[in-house]
């Protein structure tokens, strides 16, 4: 089978070459198991039947790097190259943990992951360099490492903190959990929740959204699962580099178009600009009288993401936020499930 990283020629014998596209062809030898499709970035130029491989393609962020630049991992996303893809029947497929000493680059700025269980995020800055984060996660700094804080005419938000270089930082967060590492092109917009964000090179441009999920209770009151705001991420120039926290397993899906999937509100991490989220009602059967029927304590209500685009969701989500009693017409869709069949034989 195929190798991730490995030269097309080495993969796709020219006594068995397929018929496709060059983005398909080389789409098909860095992925055997066509988890990358050919609206892709792909590592191939001309119009040659079999085109060279100029670089690696990672499935992961489906971004490209230079051959001979990542032997072992991918270097804008640090997902391991030796690895087996670990995707279930559903789709979902398993983001792979950052091992530690795993070095990241994006332009000039280096960064090394260290650590496993409250795994550290160590940056190298040159001069002209800088990143942003909140200041609870600040753990250690060089005393040639310059930190401010934004001014408000500048156009950020003055909760976050600046680490200008040159210099050495760390930063992480206060639990335990892993690292998810978000390369960012220009004209791909991601969407964050609260709590999930870490840190971001200077060159991303951050926003706080009003958060379009939300529902009315019965006393007027909103409410919203989701988060009452969300962070969009933009980048200004070539590419950028941003750093989650994920308190558990993170797993990924790409979304066609149209297609749709019911996710615990309290359990996203990321998804891009393209995706669509809306609520979802739930009832399931409780037995006994209707009568005795609470609404509020008898539905579940959920996320519906709808494609095309990527999603990315967090194992560990913890329980979700307590819901009040909801107003019905607040919600985009509903489902009641009905008393199960029953059947009976005779003796």
């Amino acid at each position: 089978m195929a190798g991730y990283g490995m030269p097309l020629d080495s993969v796709l014998p020219r006594g068995d070459r397929r018929i496709g596209t060059p983005g398909q062809l080389a789409c098909w030898a860095v992925c055997s198991e066509r988890f990358c499709g050919p609206g892709l970035l792909c590592s191939v130029r001309g119009d040659d039947p079999v085109p060279p491989v100029t670089g690696y393609l990672c499935r992961y962020c489906r971004q490209r790097s230079a051959l001979g630049q990542a032997p072992v991992s991918c270097p804008l996303c640090g997902a391991p190259l030796d690895v087996r893809p670990a995707v279930s029947g559903s789709g979902w497929m398993r983001q792979p943990t950052i091992p530690s000493m795993t070095r990241l680059s994006c332009g000039t700025i280096r960064c090394q992951i260290n650590g496993t269980y409250v795994p550290v995020a160590e940056f190298e800055l040159a001069a002209g360099d800088w990143i942003y984060f909140s200041p609870k996660v600040l753990l250690w700094t060089d005393p040639a490492t310059t930190l401010t804080f934004p001014q408000p005419f500048r156009g950020r938000s003055p909760g976050m903190m600046e680490a200008h270089g040159p210099g050495h930082i760390g930063v992480a967060e206060n639990r335990a959990g892993e690292v998810i590492a978000l390369p960012l092109r220009r004209a791909q917009p991601a969407c964050v929740r609260p709590g999930r964000f870490l840190c971001a090179t200077g060159n991303v441009k951050y926003q706080w959204l009003p958060s379009g999920v939300s529902y009315v209770t019965m006393a007027a009151e909103p409410e919203y699962p989701a988060g009452r705001y969300l962070l969009n991420l933009t980048v200004a120039g070539r590419q950028g580099l941003v750093l989650l926290h994920a308190s558990g397993d993170a797993f990924l899906r790409d979304l066609a178009d149209s297609e749709s999937i019911l996710v615990s509100p309290a359990s996203l991490l990321y998804w891009e600009g393209t995706v669509d989220l809306s609520l979802h009602l739930e009832f399931p059967y409780v037995p006994g009288q209707h009568v005795r029927r609470v609404f509020w304590r008898s539905s579940s209500i959920w996320l519906r993401v709808c494609g095309p685009g990527r999603v990315i969701i967090d194992s560990a989500c913890g329980p979700a936020e307590d819901a009040r009693k909801a107003d019905r017409e607040s919600f985009a869709s509903q489902q009641r499930w009905d008393a199960p069949a029953t059947t009976t034989t005779t003796e």
